[in-house]
């Protein structure tokens, strides 16, 4: 819109430029049509009237023009903030963009995170519970012939503290039928029996625990180890 006016005025200009032209070729063609100096003097100061009315338009005209080179100046350093700020936001709402995507991916890989703890968590547990049962079925059986050793070897077994078991052997000394002879036994991390505190103690004892993880025939475990204690009463 400026720029319009600034081109308006500027024609402007030019007419009032051309309508003076026009006046001075007016006054010199009457000037030298004219003979006498009353009407010479006459004719001078038409000029110099016109003279000082196009000088007066002419300041108007060039002080109106400054106002609007003023007006447009400002008008441009307005655009150009306006334009700083526009190109701020569009900034600021790239770098919000850029976060709201790197939150949403940090966000798929936590969520990926919890899913395979999740998966991890029913592995171990599963293989608990399998190694569990494993336990129980094998504590059952133990159990079982348990009952059976009390009868004919006179053992007997019992639960103690850390998940041992208790084995004591009677019936071993002619002389002493009661004496207890006993060891303890229970499964370690790697799921293997694992034979301690004997009383009396055994030299004997790592090598009958070393044999029943090979051979896992515990019958003949118990059957060492007892043969063990009886040799300890009559040597």
């Amino acid at each position: 819109m400026c720029i319009l006016f600034l081109a308006l005025s500027y024609i402007m200009v030019e007419d009032e430029l051309a309508l003076f032209d026009k006046s001075i070729n007016e006054f010199w063609n009457k000037f030298k049509s004219t003979d006498t100096s009353c009407q010479m003097a006459g004719l001078r100061d038409t000029y110099k009237d016109s003279i000082k009315a196009f000088a007066e338009k002419l300041s108007v005209k060039l002080k109106e023009e400054e106002r609007m080179v003023e007006m447009f100046l400002e008008y441009q350093n307005q655009i150009s903030r306006q334009n700083k700020l526009i190109q701020e936001k569009k900034d600021n709402l790239l770098k919000l963009i850029a976060e709201v995507k790197g939150k949403k991916q940090e966000l798929e890989v936590l969520t990926a995170n919890i899913q395979d703890l999740k998966e991890e968590y029913s592995r171990k547990k599963e293989t608990i519970s399998t190694a569990n049962k494993a336990n129980a079925e094998r504590l059952k059986r133990l159990q079982k012939s348990a009952d059976l050793y009390k009868d004919r070897l006179g053992l007997e077994i019992r639960k103690i503290y850390g998940e041992k078991l208790q084995f004591i052997f009677t019936n071993i000394d002619p002389k002493n039928p009661e004496s207890p002879f006993m060891f303890s036994l229970h499964l370690n991390e790697a799921r293997d029996y694992e034979v301690s505190d004997s009383a009396p103690h055994l030299e004997g004892l790592a090598e009958f625990q070393e044999n029943v993880r090979k051979t896992n025939n515990f019958s003949a475990f118990l059957a060492n180890v007892r043969k063990a204690f009886t040799a300890t009463v009559y040597n």
